[in-house]
């Protein structure tokens, strides 16, 4: 007798993200354990899209929690004057990678999920070096 068990109970999931960046979340499953995730969000006065690929496993200890962790990259613009607390006076196109490392957690009674990640950033070319470390929590509503 064996047992499987799913990381992820949903195929897809879209919502909001608060933090940092904060903005839209969307998240979908290839297959049991790979996902991708988008997040369209709002970051130093401009605006970064970033796109991930991400592995998820059960925690092994609660039904509907799981951790992930992932990589992708991000491209955007950055407006240093619009925002007093970057402390680059770069303003204009970004491109870079990212790393991921979160929990989540399905409910069951209700279509909803929550997040909760750490985004640590690298940018390649326009203000490139170390992006910082990002994180966030995200809501999304279960398809």
């Amino acid at each position: 007798m064996g047992l499987s068990l799913k990381a992820q109970d949903y195929k897809t999931s879209l919502g909001l993200r608060a933090g940092f960046p904060y903005g839209l979340t969307i998240k979908h499953f290839m297959n049991e354990t790979n996902a991708v995730e988008g997040i369209l969000a709002s970051n130093y006065g401009g605006f970064i899209a970033t796109a991930l690929f991400e592995n998820e496993h059960w925690t092994g200890k609660y039904p509907g929690l799981n951790w992930y962790w992932g990589v992708g990259a991000h491209v955007g613009f950055w407006n240093a004057g619009a925002n007093k607390y970057l402390k680059s006076t770069y303003s204009g196109s970004v491109i870079g990678v990212d790393g991921i490392l979160g929990l989540e957690y399905t409910f069951d009674e209700i279509p909803l999920n929550i997040s909760l990640d750490v985004l640590p950033s690298v940018n390649l070319i326009g203000s490139a070096g170390w992006g910082g470390v990002n994180g966030a929590l995200s809501v999304r509503y279960v398809f």
